[in-house]
């Protein structure tokens, strides 16, 4: 049904038969959809709970202010620092090595010696307990401007994390769900002291690999130690010199040091942008490789399932679309995004409901809604069963060790409800309950956040680099731990707070939270969103509402 109000602008309920709408009115603004069209998708309807809000501009010309303000200080300080009226801490050259080629380059250290320890106690502080959803921090102060710390001795107990990525709660110490995981490490021990190919090939290892590829639906996977050298290891086992990679302009370190390592061609398109990306899939197929423009070996498309800066989540449909017509292949890391989306923690391919098999490469990491460590990469056998012999990482690293296989079986299996309860999916759907409270709550008090509705990371923006430091204390102050993300690491104007929700977060920590952001929020005036935001109107899905003729 469809209403009118006095004012002449209509609005819509929820319709019960999910039947498409032709036209919202509202203030005065038309907005048209074709049914069963491009707008009705699952993957349309996933980009448009996006939001990346540009700030005012006047937020933009400070930070640019600020950032000068600091690195004219910064020189006059390198200046005081050369005629001896201030002490240098940073490393030097010896003087028997005065004229060889400089081994620590003055420039690339500049924005380390006056930029980011002026600020450094808000990185690496020491924690001393369980990172679960609260944690205890051990207080340290600095004598001289963060150069070096000293223990206080004291301890602030009882911090809200806010920042470790344990999505599903499974980073935590609960004796009976430890039970096997302590059996298995008294009957292997902790480490294994062999690669897989030598004599470190157990039996629970190969239980770990068939149970990812039957978790996540495809023929095959193998596992590996180290998160990150699961993609800077074995991406250069599937390219190298004649091959063309496609790179998303935010993905993550990881896969830029592995596509770097392979020698292959490396193109960016810019984030989640279809149209960059095919228009380099057509350049890259028409003129073939640099002055012999012989056809690519092969192309090679690399994305990942969440931007762990951005919050947001790849277009798996359309680029799956694109890859099909162009006859490229697709790298997908689900570092972020698997056991943390989709109805059952599947990831993103479950999120947008598409067949696994259309992914030809699948990667992902242990390191977050499994609260292991490790990675896997998972497809059809024939890719797996070519990795065994051909990834460095593979042959020439140690396996992975007994106690931490063990709990990612654990957590596995009680994702996929085959320990007997349904407590893994009842951390699945906190975990999402959670994400959009947060995210709404934040929105509706007037921060600009990043990202999708379904992302469990959560930037907040603060712009400018003195409010990231003031930010980062006020809030610890306030018992809660907070990651602050700035430049290099983000854009310059886009420095940021990184919020990670997990299913272990309780209502109570969340009201908590907020009610401090919003405090501090008013505090240091970083509400800048000039958007208002309805709590009806996000009950419904934009694609269930019909109107009256």
């Amino acid at each position: 049904m469809a209403k009118t109000n006095a004012n002449g602008n209509s609005w819509t309920r929820c319709n019960q038969n999910g039947l498409k709408q032709d036209s919202i009115k509202t203030n005065g603004y038309h907005t048209r959809r074709e049914k069963n069209g491009p707008e009705t998708t699952v993957a349309s309807r996933q980009h448009s709970q996006e939001s990346f809000e540009q700030a005012p501009m006047y937020v933009a010309v400070m930070t640019y202010l600020g950032f000068g303000i600091v690195t004219l200080f910064g020189y006059l300080r390198d200046f005081l620092r050369a005629v001896g009226l201030e002490k240098c801490h940073v490393a030097q050259e010896r003087d028997e090595q005065k004229e060889f080629v400089p081994l620590y380059q003055d420039f690339e250290n500049f924005y380390t010696r006056n930029l980011y320890m002026r600020v450094r106690d808000n990185w690496n502080r020491p924690i001393c307990s369980l990172p679960g959803p609260v944690f205890d921090v051990m207080e340290r102060v600095s004598d001289d401007y963060n150069w070096t710390f000293r223990l206080t001795g004291r301890t602030i107990h009882n911090v809200i994390n806010m920042g470790s990525y344990n999505y599903l709660g499974f980073a935590e110490n609960n004796v009976d769900f430890l039970k096997t995981v302590a059996d298995r490490t008294r009957q292997y021990g902790v480490g294994v002291c062999s690669t897989r190919q030598e004599m470190g090939n157990l039996s629970i290892h190969e239980e770990l690999e068939k149970l990812v590829a039957s978790f996540l639906g495809v023929e095959s996977s193998m596992t590996f130690g180290m998160g990150f050298a699961t993609n800077s290891m074995n991406i250069p086992a599937l390219v190298g010199k004649g091959c063309l990679i496609l790179s998303d302009e935010l993905n993550h370190t990881s896969l830029i040091l592995g596509a770097r390592l392979s020698g292959a061609t490396i193109r960016v398109f810019k984030h989640n942008n279809m149209h960059s990306l095919e228009k380099m899939l057509r350049e890259g197929i028409c003129s073939g490789q640099p002055r012999t423009h012989r056809p690519w070996k092969k192309i090679l498309i690399m994305v990942e399932g969440i931007y762990s800066m951005e919050g947001s989540v790849v277009r798996l449909p359309e680029i799956i679309a694109l890859k099909k017509k162009y006859k490229a292949y697709l790298y997908l890391d689900e570092a972020h995004s698997i056991g943390a989306v989709g109805p059952s923690g599947r990831g993103v391919t479950e999120l947008f409901d598409v067949n696994p098999a259309d992914v030809d490469v699948m990667m992902g990491t242990f390191t977050k809604s499994f609260g292991a460590s490790g990675g896997y990469i998972a497809g059809k056998k024939e890719l797996v069963d070519y990795l065994r012999s051909h990834s460095h990482s593979a042959v020439y690293a140690s396996a992975m060790s007994p106690p931490v296989t063990e709990q990612i079986i654990r957590a596995m299996k009680c994702i996929m409800g085959k320990d007997g309860s349904t407590e893994g999916i009842r951390r699945v759907r906190q975990l999402a309950e959670n994400t959009r409270y947060f995210r709404a709550k934040l929105k509706e008090m007037g921060f600009i956040i990043y990202g999708n509705d379904d992302s469990p990371v959560v930037p907040i923006l603060l712009y400018m680099p003195g409010k990231v430091a003031a930010f980062a204390r006020e809030m610890l102050r306030r018992k809660i731990g907070v990651v602050v993300v700035g430049f290099p690491a983000t854009p310059i104007t886009e420095a940021r707070a990184r919020f990670c929700l997990s299913a272990a977060h309780t209502r109570a920590m969340l009201n908590q939270v907020l009610h401090h952001l919003n405090e501090v929020g008013d505090g240091l005036c970083l509400k800048f969103s000039r958007r208002k935001y309805s709590l009806r109107l996000d009950l419904c899905d934009d694609t269930d509402f019909e109107l009256d003729n």
